[in-house]
């Protein structure tokens, strides 16, 4: 008998233990659901404009740019960045401006120049680049052929 009501408290206890536990967790559970959520903060702010990288040494490298927003309830409406102008890249084009270019076309007899295009690879910091692009060089030497009559007459008499 004395062991029928030991194993009675011994489940009352444990009973007690999981219905204790559950209402700890509940709690729990309905605190976290209770809080407000953050509310997003609507914001009059405009979107940063950027200026254009420049590069504290030389014309690439390391550098920063200026950023600029609108807005009459901004707590920061100005703000400068680093940046980095790869030094390998056309600068003519814009130096945030990467392009693929194709192979070298034939020389223009006519204007002593060959070209080649190049279409927009990739834009640094939403840069505003051109889609494609066009460069010229000169062709360099122009080999004209050689009259062949004099040297061979010159062969012959020796």
């Amino acid at each position: 008998m004395q062991q029928q009501q030991r194993q009675r408290r011994m489940f009352t206890a444990a009973l007690l233990a999981l219905v204790f536990i559950l209402a700890a967790v509940s709690t729990t559970e309905a605190g976290k659901k209770e809080k407000p959520e953050k509310k997003a903060k609507k914001s009059d702010c405009g979107e940063w404009q950027w200026s254009v990288c420049v590069p504290t040494n030389g014309d690439c490298g390391l550098g920063t740019r200026e950023g600029t927003r609108t807005g009459a309830e901004c707590k920061q409406t100005t703000k400068t960045q680093k940046c980095k102008i790869p030094c390998n890249w056309k600068k003519q084009f814009g130096a945030e401006c990467k392009y693929q270019f194709q192979a070298w076309g034939e020389c223009d007899l006519n204007t002593a120049l060959k070209t080649r295009t190049g279409n927009l690879k990739r834009a640094l910091h939403n840069a505003d680049c051109q889609k494609t692009v066009t460069i010229s060089k000169p062709c360099g030497k122009l080999t004209k052929p050689k009259p062949q009559g004099k040297l061979h007459l010159l062969k012959a008499t020796h």
